[in-house]
């Protein structure tokens, strides 16, 4: 933005002007009342107003009531000299909503060197704020996810892993109540036994019939999909049986409805984890994603309660009921302790002269290493497609609008070991292109390719991480711990990683053995 009277070389300002036109980027002017002087077709894109509704009025239109302060002092600032850089805020669009903008705000002065008036860039990071919410919200999920795996992980009693279940759940969900129903096989066909209660004594339900076959439990108790509804006396499948056409009589009050099936790794539909609330719209998206993460630890420990006690019944008519309880824990501690040496091993490495944002990033890590986990669980342990395992890694920073990460590269296959390493790996280069590099802003883009070869005798995959459209890439002054994780992770697996600070972009070059 010109913000003076001085003089430009020929052909300088149509050329400034030409850039103020087509910048996506709010460009505004204001004097030291702030009046709007000028407006760029990105105000008018970012804020919604049109240049001839602007111009004249106040900057204060766009800035929301509870922020009105800011102005006043970015004034006190601007008439001292200074500038302002990369503030971040929040601004009010004419539509009424707010966005999240960074604001790089400069004194204009006159041929005499008075301050005038101020020039404004606006950057929209409305994007950029909505990916950090949800990096936050999937953290704290995970944190509470893991927290519940560690109970059920020291549990093989199946009374007590329900109960559990079924209060955690019911906190977690802000359900008033929740329960669990197990499926059970009747001479008649299909019915379903209370098996626990959360936030009302049994006896409340102790005059009432079982659910039965009705439109509205078939969805989960036959494994078909979760139910969530604001007001379930609405549904179109509420209350069309006899006798009750819905609740019974005197039954607890159910309007907000949330249920979600238990389905064991082979496939069978264990149950049904149910909830409910005397209020509308009480389950959000939030309370639907924990309640299905929720599920799915639950039938993890369901089945490994369920393997233990068949095989301490199948061991116990062989007299051999102590050894196989024996064998069985000490699997489980194994596969507890290996799991657990690495999230200690990353703690280790994190949490030295532990600042919040550490606490943040290890956490970060540990999610990373737990869908890797959860992807590897699909696929039974087995091999796993490197496609897959980029895919798994990159996909909670991927646009909703336009794919910000091109993916490109032959059939290759992973074991998990490799796949588990590669994904913390790309998890360390995602959150550094998200703070630092091409996702940090909206024209950034990374392109990850591979390809096959060889390497004495053995097949080998080289992958290439090219981040493009971020800031500037200076050398780094020093060393963290992502960098280090990046080029050190791959040591142990027949591989290494080196990174390149390219001035367009950080360039990762992965090599491992196949």
């Amino acid at each position: 933005m010109v913000g003076s009277d001085d003089e430009l070389p020929d052909g300088s300002t149509q050329h400034v002007l030409s850039l103020i036109a087509s910048s996506d980027d709010a460009i505004i002017s204001k004097d030291l009342d702030g009046i709007i002087r000028t407006w760029n077709a990105g105000a008018t894109r970012i804020f919604g107003y049109a240049a001839e509704e602007a111009i004249g009025q106040s900057i204060r239109i766009v800035i929301p009531e509870d922020l009105q302060a800011e102005e006043d002092a970015i004034l006190e600032r601007l008439c001292r000299g200074e500038r302002i850089e990369h503030y971040q805020t929040l601004r009010r669009n004419k539509s009424g909503r707010d966005i999240h903008v960074s604001l790089t705000i400069s004194p204009i002065r006159d041929r005499a060197g008075a301050i005038i008036g101020a020039s404004k860039i606006a950057r929209d990071i409305s994007r950029q704020k909505l990916a950090e919410q949800e990096l936050e919200q999937q953290r704290l999920r995970l944190e509470r996810l893991n927290h519940i795996a560690r109970v059920l992980a020291r549990d093989l009693d199946l009374d007590r892993i329900v109960q559990t279940v079924t209060d955690i759940a019911t906190e977690l969900t802000g359900a008033r109540y929740g329960a669990f129903f197990y499926n059970v096989t009747g001479e008649t066909g299909e019915t379903y036994q209370l098996y626990t209660l959360s936030g009302v004594p049994r006896s409340a339900f102790g005059s009432f019939p079982m659910p039965r076959n009705t439109p509205i439990f078939d969805a989960t108790f036959k494994g078909a999909a979760t139910v969530r509804s604001d007001d379930i006396r609405k549904d179109p499948r509420y209350g069309t049986l006899e006798p009750h056409y819905g609740q019974p009589t005197g039954h607890l009050t159910v309007v907000s409805y949330l249920a979600v099936p238990v389905i064991s790794r082979s496939g069978d539909v264990l149950g049904g984890l149910l909830f409910g609330h005397d209020q509308p719209g009480m389950f959000d998206q939030n309370a639907e994603a924990m309640a299905i993460g929720i599920a799915a630890h639950a039938a993890v420990a369901i089945d490994n309660a369920r393997l233990h006690r068949a095989a301490q019944l199948e061991l116990e008519q062989r007299k051999k009921a102590e050894e196989a309880r024996e064998f069985l824990l000490r699997e489980m501690q194994h596969r507890v302790k290996n799991t657990f040496g690495t999230v200690l091993a990353i703690a280790g490495q994190t949490f030295k002269g532990a600042s919040p944002a550490q606490h943040q990033s290890f956490f970060a890590r540990v999610r990373a290493l737990s869908e890797a986990h959860a992807l590897l669980t699909h696929v039974s342990w087995s091999s796993v497609a490197l496609r897959d395992v980029i895919a798994n890694a990159i996909e909670p920073f991927q646009s909703a609008d336009y794919p910000r990460v091109i993916v490109s590269g032959p059939e290759v296959e992973l074991d998990p070991g490799k796949a588990l390493t590669l994904a913390m790996v790309l998890h360390e280069l995602c959150t550094n292109a998200v703070k630092y590099g091409a996702l940090s802003l909206d024209p950034g883009i990374i392109s990850i390719s591979w390809e096959t070869g060889k390497r004495g005798d053995h097949r080998a995959v080289k992958i290439t991480w090219q981040e493009d459209g971020g800031p500037l890439v200076p050398p780094p002054t020093h060393r963290g711990f992502g960098s280090t994780l990046i080029e050190r992770a791959l040591s142990g697996t027949q591989g290494k990683a080196s990174l390149h600070y390219d001035r367009h972009g950080l360039i990762c070059i992965i090599d491992m053995l196949l």
